[in-house]
Parts: structure tokens; sequence; C-alpha cells
């Protein structure tokens, strides 16, 4: 069904008129849009493995993410040895900083429940390693579930999320002994599992471990 311009017109206006009483009807997320993505992201790798450095296929995906990120974070999900860390908690800060002045703040997963509170004001949050902390815990007797919360504020605020996971995303069962594989929408429920998908990028990584 086609709006009338009349009414899209008017509604514009009265989001225009709410903006003087604090209600802000547009996105503040942040945008990035970084030249040369790729190269700088692999200079990333370099800086910290020298020659050791390697190039896997997913980084694609994250360096599409840094040259538009559509005004999204980004959710690494892999197991371990695959650069996860590195990339989201030193090589993207440096990277974000030095095109947008934003300062990433970078947190342990299981740092989340301590911090929450100056987690939740910050404007590009690093999570590293999601799933090894507790889900809930209690401030001042209060049950508080922080990653739940720290995924409705950066929907509310528009803040840039950077989380990296050894969790799948939705709940599924190993067919060979039939115990359920740790997934996001286990641990955290899927109402925060569909936020955290409409405000990140997924990139899967996959392959052997290369650490030595």
């Amino acid at each position: 069904m086609n709006t009338n311009n009349h009414y899209l017109d008017a509604f514009r206006q009265e989001k225009e008129y709410m903006r003087n009483f604090g209600f802000d009807p547009y996105s503040k997320r942040v945008n990035l849009a970084i030249p040369n993505a790729r190269e700088w992201l692999m200079a990333g790798l370099q800086s910290y493995l020298g020659d050791d450095a390697k190039w896997l296929p997913a980084y694609e995906e994250i360096a599409e993410w840094l040259t538009d990120n559509h005004g999204k974070g980004l959710l690494l999900i892999g197991t371990c040895g695959l650069g996860k860390t590195l990339i989201c908690q030193n090589i993207l800060p440096m990277i974000i900083r030095r095109f947008t002045s934003l300062i990433a703040k970078a947190y342990t997963a299981n740092a989340m429940n301590k911090n929450i509170d100056k987690m939740i004001g910050h404007r590009v949050v690093v999570v590293d390693d999601l799933g090894t902390e507790q889900p809930e815990t209690l401030t001042y007797g209060e049950r508080r579930y922080p990653f739940n919360e720290l995924v409705d504020s950066a929907e509310r605020n528009g803040s840039l999320l950077i989380i990296t996971t050894n969790l799948g995303t939705y709940h599924a069962v190993n067919k060979k002994t039939g115990n359920p594989i740790p997934s996001i929408e286990d641990r955290y429920g899927i109402r925060t599992l569909d936020r955290l998908r409409a405000t990140t990028s997924v990139v899967l990584l996959s392959g052997e471990s290369m650490r030595h």
C-alpha cells in the first residue's frame, strides 16, 4: 500500500518537531568507510605477526565491513587460533581511531559483569571471548544480565559492538553425540540473538589454529 504524500510529509515534520523534546528518531549509528581496508587490515596482522601473518578467506568479509559497515557492529564466530582476538582487540581499534577518532574500549567477557555500566556508555565496545562469563550477575541484590543489557543499549543508542566468540548462533545439536552445541541463543535467549543479528554483521571463521 502506498502512503499518501500528505501523510508522509506530515509524519516527517512531526519527527523533526519531536527532536526539540529530546526524542531523536534518527539513527546515531557509527558508520565506517575505511579506504584500502584490506591493506590496513593486512598491515595490522604483519605488525603483530611479522612473516607469520596469514590472510584467511574470511578476512575479506572483515575488510568489506571496514569499507562500509552500514552502521552495524561486527560479530566474529570461530574456534581458537584464527585471529579473532588479535583483530578485534588490537587491530580494529587502531584502524577505527585513525579514520574516525573514536576510541574503542576493549573488555574480556569475564570483565563484562563488573563493568557493564561503563560499557553501555561507550560508542565503540569490544567484547572478547563472549560466552566464557556468567550470563547473569547480582548487583546490590538485583539480578542482571549484562550482555543482554549491552545489546539492548547498542540497538537503542547506536553504539558499535565488536564481539568475538566460540559460540554458534542458533540452537543446534551434535549429530554424533546428541548433545547441544553451545550457542548464543541458548545462553542469552532468542530475543538478544535477534537484536544482535540486527545490529552486527556476522563473520564465520573456520580452519586450523594458526598458533604454533
